[in-house]
């Protein structure tokens, strides 16, 4: 018998455009069936392509397209409790048109609660909403954040402007009034209404560009802290999926150093910036940065909260994702319970699993 619960916080299923196609109404309908997916390509060259070459079925079915394929070849063999779904077409709510977004993201959420949620109990959702009109955004969360399968918002760590931004506050309030954290995960940076993927510019190859999606989630934090979102909403929860871990203490170090000389610039700060990120954030596992020194990741453990602020994540089906077992290994034995399951069972409130 397992020791304790698994929870995956990153499982990427995929919504066939055809599949879209039977939640959507006119005049967005006919669009997506003529080919109209409404945003761009990053466009850049990945030589392991994006999903592993081996989630096929011996009919040529892609795994990530079938629930019961993904519970049976994923789930079952790597005895995991519950699977927080991501839908790979993250993209899709950074097109520039909001209407046609907002469209393709409820029909993506409708199909994942239609088809997904009923094909296996340890399936949860985030709800995607499109970052292209807060207000359109609000409404989704409203239309479909009560189903209970659904355990967070999801949308991209890419964004027209910092997330801090009073433009974003009703998703906040939104997810706050219907108790849900937000996840942001990597998806569009330097494409659609988002802004470059680094401050320095466009990166040319993918290689740049993935490595340096760190960046974004440092700004991202920052202005969440500064522009005091969780002052004004004090029990709102925020996920960092796929965004790495080793970059957190230093910048908290930076930023309470800052605070402190400059916190007439933020006067509803009223402690350390460092202790409302402690209490507001968590960060999932993959990818988690591997040196080759292990003894220096649990030495950089040891410099925040990681016990009770990293969830494991697979990132399944991506080819560079970890399984429960490997990335167990990067954790002392005191934080494995945790990591692995425990704070993800209590963030999304989660009931205890049953074993036979």
């Amino acid at each position: 018998m397992k020791k304790y619960p698994i929870v995956d916080s990153d499982v990427h299923p995929v919504v066939s455009s055809e599949r879209r196609l039977d939640f959507m109404a006119e005049p967005f309908r006919t669009r997506h069936a003529d080919g109209n997916r409404g945003v761009g390509g990053l466009g850049y060259w990945n030589p392991g392509g994006v999903m592993r070459k081996d989630a096929v079925l011996p009919d040529g079915t892609r795994i990530e397209t079938d629930p019961k394929a993904t519970a049976s070849e994923f789930l079952d063999k790597f005895g995991i409790d519950y699977a927080v779904l991501m839908e790979a077409d993250l993209h899709i709510a950074l097109s520039p048109e909001p209407d046609f977004s907002a469209a393709l993201v409820a029909a993506t959420n409708d199909v994942l609660i239609e088809d997904w949620l009923t094909a296996d109990p340890r399936y949860r959702m985030g709800l995607m909403i499109s970052l292209s009109d807060p207000h359109l955004a609000a409404k989704e969360i409203h239309r479909r954040g009560d189903h209970p399968g659904v355990v967070q918002v999801y949308m991209p760590s890419a964004s027209p402007l910092p997330l801090g931004h009073r433009y974003f506050h009703p998703i906040f309030e939104a997810a706050v009034e219907h108790n849900l954290p937000i996840g942001i995960h990597p998806g569009g940076e330097g494409v659609d209404i988002s802004r470059s993927a680094t401050g320095a510019g466009i990166p040319s190859s993918y290689l740049e560009w993935h490595t340096v999606l760190s960046s974004y989630y440092m700004a991202q934090l920052v202005s969440l802290v500064t522009e005091g979102v969780f002052v004004k909403f004090p029990t709102l929860q925020f996920v960092l999926v796929e965004g790495g871990v080793s970059w957190l203490p230093p910048l908290m170090w930076r930023l309470d150093k800052n605070w402190k000389a400059l916190r007439k610039t933020t006067p509803w700060l009223d402690r350390l910036p460092s202790e409302i990120i402690q209490e507001h954030v968590h960060m999932t596992t993959q990818p988690l940065e591997e040196p080759a020194n292990s003894d220096y990741l649990h030495m950089m453990f040891e410099m925040f909260d990681a016990e009770n602020m990293l969830m494991f994540s697979s990132d399944y089906p991506h080819w560079d994702g970890d399984t429960p077992d490997f990335a167990a290994r990067a954790f002392p034995d005191h934080m494995k319970a945790k990591v692995l399951g425990g704070n993800a069972m209590k963030l999304y409130g989660l009931p205890e699993p049953e074993y036979a």
